[in-house]
């Protein structure tokens, strides 16, 4: 196997491997609860929850963690971190496919949530997960990071991150924004949580108080976020929805600002490049242990699904 085979396969076990670590101990979280929730709300839930998707805010949150310190292990403090992400991003997902928002009925190649179980049930199912998020984090975190991880997660998911973000995506439908005011949407409605994996990644693993460390990961966080969306806008255009298990094209039907609209394809892939050395540049201060962080940029900007 040549080396750009094996740096792949490389990515691909580590997704792996957290992603596993990440479902087990979700699955965990909910089986605490089954007994006294109503069957069809956990149904509901388990149905995005355990849907596949390929985990990478969690394996950011578990990486980052090793990377900053905590071992090869991932600590519980680092497991609630990484589930809570993965929560709270299912969450997004689910309400986002719902006919008030974008209107989808193809995710992770299954129909979406609300055509399964109903619109109710899926809003009902949403907010759940986004409870859940909270409740494991301050329940199974460690008490002395768990306050700093509530904060991050509480803040990249609200009114001045990805829900904010999700606000100006939609009030931005058939306006034009500049180059300036789409990185600032994505910032917000991608970046936000990106970048919180990251940081809480480094903070269950006791480096929250370290600005050198927070500083490198969160700027590493800031360049993935801008450089995933820009892939994410790219791949809506020139992918089928076979290969990436959700429709495509919506974006120019709905008006959307996006990078290939603005920049172009051409160029929005030599942006995304930008970005990814940006984002590896960052790790500098972490030296031989962000090797898993660099792989994890290269496969953001490479992937085709």
């Amino acid at each position: 196997m040549g080396a750009m085979g094996s740096e792949s396969s490389a990515v691909v076990d580590l997704l792996r491997r957290h992603g596993e670590a990440t479902t087990q101990f979700l699955r965990g979280a909910l089986d605490r609860g089954r007994a006294e929730a109503p069957a069809r709300l956990i149904e509901a839930m388990e149905y995005s929850l355990f849907a596949g998707g390929k985990r990478l805010r969690p394996a950011l949150v578990l990486e980052t963690a090793r990377a900053c310190g905590g071992g090869e292990t991932p600590g519980q403090s680092a497991l609630a971190a990484a589930g809570a992400v993965e929560l709270v991003h299912t969450f997004s997902l689910v309400h986002d496919d719902l006919p008030a928002m974008d209107d989808d009925d193809l995710r992770r190649g299954r129909p979406t949530n609300h055509k399964v179980f109903g619109e109710a049930m899926a809003i009902l199912a949403g907010d759940a997960l986004f409870a859940l998020a909270f409740h494991i984090l301050s329940e199974k975190a460690d008490p002395t990071v768990a306050p700093q991880l509530t904060l991050e997660l509480a803040r990249a998911s609200g009114y001045v991150g990805m829900i904010g973000g999700q606000v100006l995506d939609m009030e931005g439908e058939n306006q034009h924004f500049s180059l300036e005011q789409l990185r600032h949407l994505h910032r917000m409605k991608t970046g936000a949580l990106l970048v919180a994996s990251c940081r809480m990644g480094a903070i269950a693993s006791g480096a929250g108080t370290d600005g050198r460390t927070l500083d490198a990961v969160t700027t590493y966080g800031r360049h993935l976020g801008l450089a995933f969306q820009i892939v994410d806008d790219i791949l809506d255009v020139t992918s089928t929805p076979e290969q990436l298990g959700k429709g495509t094209g919506k974006d120019a039907g709905r008006g959307k600002n996006t990078y290939p609209a603005i920049l172009g394809l051409e160029e929005s892939r030599v942006e995304a490049m930008r970005q990814l050395e940006a984002a590896v540049g960052a790790l500098t201060a972490l030296g031989e242990r962000a090797e898993g962080l660099q792989k994890l940029a290269s496969f953001v900007v490479e992937r085709q699904a």
